[in-house]
């Protein structure tokens, strides 16, 4: 039986709506993810499709919907809150306290008109990639299971309705503390502040802490995302979880070839979150929380402003830091050098001058320590190569060691956006055997595979996925 310990429903009724998940016709279940429900203390036969849908509410849990608030692409877009998100509560195990949502689950009252239902495409979606994050080492929410509701869901047309059992370290955003702080609520900010801190930051103390601690999570995470070549494509403010993991993979992509301003998002119509932006981006998102907690760092607005910029000024240098461990690894350095800057640049730079593919060009450093057939132009890699060469040959220990670290940073297989949009269409189709078969090798993503080796390949002449779009 799922034991559920619910803090957030203890926490003041203005932080949340008491709702239960609305029934469904007919649940189907898709996929349970047994390895993490192990981990989370639950047994996999538990997850029965009326529990993942949301027709069985275990006993223990507390269902609610979170309110929030937020800036959605620069413009400030007030109330906001979970419209189609129910969490039934945590469970508590050796990786700590852990949310259980079914996104999907039917109308809220934060639902702003929408049905609160998703459908099979975005559930697919979201499963595939958020798992394929994990796999990958980058903190992400996770993928516990998947159903099907027997009920269609109009979006341009009918669709099939599903479920998604989501896992989360919280699901507390940017957007809550500006809820509050639009309220003028200082007494909830003080609660939500010492909730976040007791949850994720318990080493941090008071809310130039909190921020510290955030802004160290979000830009170790952006760096771990530009080394995979990620594009969330909506990092709205309340997209943006305090927990530091990935969090609502809506217009979500992966880069084939590398473009340093891609976008994907078919909303995001001024490259607001394209790949290169994604830095400035979290940058501007944190300040926005900094504004949140003005009221509790001091008195005297002025100086809560001039303590707060202060801790944000770090941004820059900590993210730069984070960005370069995660090339350093890709490139097989451990040690730091004034240089590798120049280095790692210089081969991005040939990489986007020859629209080189992300992946298959790292992995071809990793595997061969040849990339020149993805450069298309053979002086920018011959005139690159020596310096890298030279460069690895200053790195001390086990002459096998760099090969290694570029082997675990380097994946062989990402979830590419047209073997997505293939699972989905024979998904569609009632055939769910390329779903599994995509998320059994993105389980191993490092691995060589080559039974698999179709899932590694970027997408031939008309196969390309030019635009993603939210599930909503």
């Amino acid at each position: 039986m799922i034991a559920f310990d619910n803090s957030y429903a203890r926490l003041p009724a203005r932080f949340y709506t008491r709702q239960a998940p609305v029934p469904v016709a007919a649940p189907e279940r898709i996929v349970v993810n047994e390895t993490l429900a192990r981990e989370l203390g639950i047994d996999p036969a538990e997850l029965s499709a009326d529990l993942l849908t949301g027709n069985r509410v275990p006993e223990g849990a507390e269902p609610l919907a979170q309110v929030y608030s937020g800036h959605q692409f620069g413009n400030w877009a007030g109330q906001l809150g979970d419209g189609r998100a129910i969490l039934l509560g945590e469970v508590v195990g050796a990786r700590g306290r852990r949310d259980i949502v079914l996104k999907g689950a039917g109308r809220t009252p934060y639902s702003r008109g929408g049905d609160g239902r998703a459908w099979l495409g975005p559930v697919l979606r979201e499963y595939v990639v958020s798992e394929a994050m994990a796999a990958l080492g980058i903190p992400t929410t996770r993928a516990l299971g998947a159903a099907l509701t027997g009920e269609e869901v109009i979006r341009e047309r009918p669709f099939p309705g599903a479920v998604l059992a989501r896992v989360a370290a919280s699901h507390i955003r940017v957007g809550t503390f500006q809820h509050f702080a639009a309220a003028g609520d200082r007494e909830a900010l003080a609660i939500l502040t010492d909730y976040t801190l007791a949850r994720h930051y318990p080493e941090a103390e008071g809310p130039l802490g909190l921020l510290g601690a955030a802004m160290r999570a979000q830009a170790d995470l952006v760096a771990r995302w530009l080394g995979v070549g990620f594009i969330h494509g909506v990092m709205n403010t309340d997209n943006m979880a305090l927990s530091g993991e990935t969090i609502d993979y809506g217009p979500c992509a992966f880069m084939d070839a590398f473009t340093p301003g891609q976008v994907y998002s078919s909303i995001d119509h001024m490259g607001r979150y394209a790949y290169n932006a994604q830095p400035t981006i979290a940058h501007w998102n944190l300040a926005r929380l900094a504004e949140a907690l003005l009221p509790l760092i001091n008195s005297d607005e002025q100086e809560a402003i001039a303590a707060a910029q202060d801790v944000l000024a770090g941004f820059g240098e900590m993210f730069e830091r984070a960005h370069l461990a995660v090339f350093r690894a890709k490139l097989g350095l451990a040690r730091r050098e004034p240089g590798d800057k120049a280095l790692i640049e210089g081969l991005l730079g040939r990489m986007a001058s020859s629209r080189a593919d992300f992946t298959l060009t790292f992995r071809a450093l990793a595997t061969t320590g040849d990339a020149g057939e993805h450069i298309r132009d053979a002086g920018a890699w011959e005139s690159w190569v020596p310096d890298w060469r030279a460069r690895l040959q200053r790195e001390q220990g086990d002459s096998g060691a760099p090969a290694r670290r570029m082997r675990a940073a380097n994946p062989a297989f990402i979830p590419r956006n047209h073997q997505v949009e293939a699972v989905i269409e024979a998904a569609l189709e009632g055939d769910f055997a390329p779903f599994h078969r995509l998320g059994t090798v993105l389980a191993r993503p490092f691995d060589d595979q080559p039974e698999a080796r179709d899932l590694s390949l970027p997408p031939k002449p008309g196969e390309e996925v030019r635009q993603t779009f939210c599930g909503t």
